[in-house]
């Protein structure tokens, strides 16, 4: 039994439990949740697998251990228990990229870092009798976290961060994280059967994550984790649980998922995106013996005072500018006080809207049904859903 943290937005915590418990994996009761992170117990398969298929989370790391601490002996002696030789190569280049300490006794970052770094190296010298490491392989991040004054090593198994999922290459300015969208879709509890459209496409990434989770493809098939470097990654088996994983996606089902823009540049990079979303699931099921397309969705230039809603009920979900990427909050106003129009012309249309901006309901003259706080990064965000209890849009789980 394997212990893993996954690190989400500061908010989407609940959403990414749920997913890790569809996964079929158990959380850990931390009695009170740790804002950002969820920690669960997997079999060695969830390895790979949670870092494949999670489409909520940021990073997932592995538990090597848990200890208390008060001293930088303890420290050294903690990490130094670690077997680090099953999960290194001998060229191996160990960084310590993050260290947090909170209400415990040793509060010195930079010190906990070079412990932690001389205690990793010491072990490997002393197992593999050399006397210095050569570094000269992939490098391997190791995360500590010590909250009153117990320690957690945590070993990346991410590497790049996941929401790169690889389709994005041009994210234009300022881009909503890709498992942020994701995260907007589970609380909008939006279901595949539903029209979706976003009136601010911007570089198309909740379409993009809607295309995804509506055809049930991971989204981690088209880019490597970092647990392929270590010691401990068994590729027949991870090929396996691609197969496995692919033989899942739905290239039949019908999603109605829409875009538009006022900037054509920003209709033009969408439809990219989708394409490379779109090829990605086609390699997967190409694994497993199927040509089958994934249908693109559609993106349009269009002025958000111009739409038309194109069925009775669906769901309306945007990511507007903030004024930080516009560089004016007021410019950012008067937009807001422009998609005042969206309600009239969707009327059976639940809505999301995540911004920054706090006159967001003044401004577009609508109070939301709920606010939920988020943050993705150094910015925080308020998701604002506005949904209409009689279109069916939230009744029901994805289906």
């Amino acid at each position: 039994m394997n212990t893993l943290t996954a690190l989400c937005a500061i908010g989407a915590e609940k959403i990414l439990g749920n997913e890790i418990k569809q996964l079929g994996y158990r959380l850990k009761d931390t009695g009170s949740r740790i804002p950002g992170r969820v920690t669960f117990f997997t079999d060695d398969d969830g390895l790979y697998r949670s870092n494949l298929c999670l489409r909520t989370a940021d990073r997932v790391y592995l538990q090597l251990a848990s200890y208390p601490a008060e001293d930088f002996d303890a420290l050294f002696d903690g990490i130094y228990s670690v077997p680090w030789q099953d999960f290194f190569r001998k060229d191996v280049r160990v960084v310590i990229d993050k260290v947090r300490t909170h209400n415990s006794r040793l509060s010195s970052e930079h010190s906990i870092q070079g412990i932690a770094h001389k205690a990793v190296y010491t072990k490997l010298g002393d197992i593999w009798n050399i006397h210095t490491m050569p570094e000269t392989g992939e490098r391997s991040d190791i995360r500590i976290y010590i909250e009153n004054n117990q320690v957690s090593v945590l070993l990346d198994l991410s590497g790049v961060p996941l929401h790169r999922r690889g389709y994005r290459k041009d994210g234009g300015t300022a881009p909503i994280r890709e498992t942020l969208a994701a995260a907007m879709l589970q609380m909008m509890c939006w279901r595949r059967k539903t029209p979706l459209h976003d009136p601010f496409c911007g570089a198309g990434t909740i379409a993009c994550e809607a295309l995804l989770y509506a055809h049930n493809v991971a989204p981690g098939f088209g880019r490597r984790f970092a647990l392929e470097n270590l010691a401990i990654f068994n590729p027949e088996r991870a090929q396996q649980i691609r197969c496995t994983e692919a033989e899942k996606i739905r290239p039949d089902c019908i999603a109605r998922i829409t875009g538009t823009d006022i900037d054509m540049d920003a209709v033009l990079r969408s439809r990219a995106n989708a394409e490379r979303a779109g090829v990605t699931a086609g390699r997967a099921l190409q694994m497993i013996g199927s040509d089958a397309r994934i249908p693109r969705p559609d993106f349009e230039q269009a002025d958000v005072r111009e739409l038309a809603a194109p069925y009775e009920t669906g769901l309306l979900l945007g990511n507007p500018p903030y004024g930080e990427r516009l560089g004016d909050g007021e410019q950012a106003r008067n937009l807001y006080r422009d998609m005042a129009a969206l309600f009239t012309l969707f009327p059976g249309w639940d809505m999301g809207f995540i911004t920054s901006q706090p006159t967001f309901e003044a401004d577009i003259g609508q109070q939301a049904t709920t606010r939920k706080m988020l943050k993705s990064g150094n910015l925080d965000t308020v998701f604002y859903q506005f949904t209409n209890r009689n279109n069916g849009v939230n009744n029901g789980n994805h289906s």
